[in-house]
């Protein structure tokens, strides 16, 4: 009897305090209160019934073998993006630099052209990482280890061209020991090692594509990370590791001169630049032709049209020329890319890109369908037409762009990492890997990847390190 009486009770408060929340806040606040109830044990019933076993988990790194440039390339996510605009990302990433016996690096410094021509992006990351805030002494703490090896510093004393023939020794032998010393290659097999590779054919390490693809890139080397110049669109042997398309190295103090000259938006007298090699007669190198013949007919054609400056022949001046010219033309040579690219973007020439498939470098910071053009190859002889309409329309629009200092800033390399330049955004991409690394728990052929859309349709993984192969989601 005293349970009712107390049961009794209870329930008249019940409804009084129901009564008195109604008439404080009203019914629909109260039906709020309810679905918060309601939503909030259901996510806890979810993520219950969803947290995977810490027995089962694998950390995996998403590849696709079928499309290298769509998959395995680092590119532009949602993700970058947020990074790239938290200026603060840096003090949450973590790089150890490998300090190297100096034959693998600084002795090559003795000679200055090292350092300074267009292949010295492994010397300037190198440099810019030393001095990095991101920069890290205790190696068990690094998200990434850079592993410093200058290879293109070998110049040959017949043409003055590096010679590149040593770099798998080199790189080699250099893995052979800090495998031995420290335990971090072999706890990862290597996959969140960083290497440059600012070659013709990235890591595959020959000028000539044939021998390029021939050679392939050392299998050594196929798990790591490569920061790497050569870059195409389409499947290719030299970029079957996961990589960063970089740009080739330009002196920004070079550019700054020059600039201090003649300012970006002073006077272009030049229509259309170009100055480099162009055969005559292309000669055959085993079955292939420099350039693919294309530059022969851009001397063919334009030769002696007086709106296009062509020069054959070097001249150290030759920025000078750059920052009067309007269009620079930068058609391939034996690889896709050059530092022309670099160069006229710097000095705020248009860039007129004649080379199919092209990757170019830093695709997701630097905005290139809005400060350049492409030019298929076949239509090189119709260039003059190209560049008219270009010139009586949008022009200006595209000059805009191409002026903006972000622009510049984004493809140069400084002695010490500055925010948004070509550093920088190498350290964005790095990131973004990191975003894109999660923990999956028996992956099915029919589940899919949790980004990009892409399905999984097989499954070989060991620890963290690459092991699926996707397709694309139909």
């Amino acid at each position: 009897m005293v349970m009712l009486n107390r049961f009794t009770k209870n329930k008249k408060r019940f409804y009084g305090k129901m009564k008195l929340i109604r008439s404080r806040y009203g019914f629909r606040h109260l039906k709020w209160i309810l679905w918060l109830i309601v939503s909030f044990f259901f996510f806890i019933r979810f993520i219950s019934h969803h947290q995977p076993s810490t027995n089962s988990l694998r950390r995996t790194i998403i590849s696709n073998s079928q499309s290298n440039v769509i998959f395995r390339a680092i590119s532009e996510s949602k993700t970058a993006e947020v990074l790239r605009q938290n200026q603060d990302f840096m003090k949450d990433l973590k790089v150890y630099v490998y300090e190297l016996p100096s034959k693998y690096n600084v002795d090559w410094l003795s000679n200055e052209r090292c350092s300074n021509h267009l292949f010295a992006s492994e010397v300037a990351i190198h440099k810019a990482l030393m001095n990095s805030e991101v920069r890290t002494f205790d190696p068990s703490e690094a998200d990434f280890f850079f592993v410093p090896v200058y290879v293109s510093c070998n110049f040959s004393p017949v043409n003055g061209f590096p010679v590149i023939g040593h770099a798998r020794a080199l790189i080699s032998s250099a893995i052979e020991l800090i495998s031995s010393e420290l335990p971090f290659w072999n706890r990862s097999n290597g996959s969140d090692h960083v290497f440059v590779a600012s070659h013709d054919y990235g890591a595959c390490f020959h000028a000539m594509e044939d021998r390029a693809v021939a050679n392939g890139i050392p299998e050594f080397m196929k798990n790591s990370i490569i920061l790497q110049t050569f870059g195409v669109k389409h499947q290719h042997p030299c970029q079957d590791a996961e990589h960063v398309v970089i740009p080739p190295y330009v002196s920004p103090e070079k550019v700054q001169s020059t600039l201090s000259q003649s300012p970006i938006n002073g006077r272009r007298d030049i229509f259309a630049f170009f100055r480099g090699k162009m055969e005559v007669h292309p000669k055959n190198v085993s079955g292939r032709f420099y350039s693919k013949r294309v530059r022969t007919e851009i001397l063919q054609k334009y030769g002696s049209d007086r709106r296009f400056y062509l020069k054959r022949h070097r001249f150290a001046g030759y920025q000078s020329e750059i920052v009067r010219s309007v269009f620079c033309l930068c058609p391939l040579g034996w690889a896709p890319w050059s530092p022309r690219l670099v160069e006229a973007v710097a000095l705020g020439c248009v860039p007129v890109i004649i080379a199919d498939g092209i990757r170019l470098p830093l695709e997701s910071a630097v905005p290139w369908p809005e400060i350049s053009l492409t030019v298929e190859e076949k239509d090189v002889g119709n260039l003059a037409g190209i560049l008219d309409y270009v010139a009586s329309t949008n022009l200006s629009s595209i000059q805009q762009n191409l002026w903006d200092r972000k622009v510049k800033q984004a493809l140069l390399f400084h002695d010490d990492v500055e925010h948004g330049d070509a550093t920088w955004h190498i350290l964005v991409a790095l990131s973004e890997r990191l975003s894109r690394s999660f923990w999956l728990d028996d992956v099915s052929g029919d589940d899919w990847c949790l980004w990009a859309g892409v399905q999984i349709i097989g499954w070989e993984c060991e620890q963290r390190i690459i092991g699926c192969e996707c397709k694309a989601k139909i």
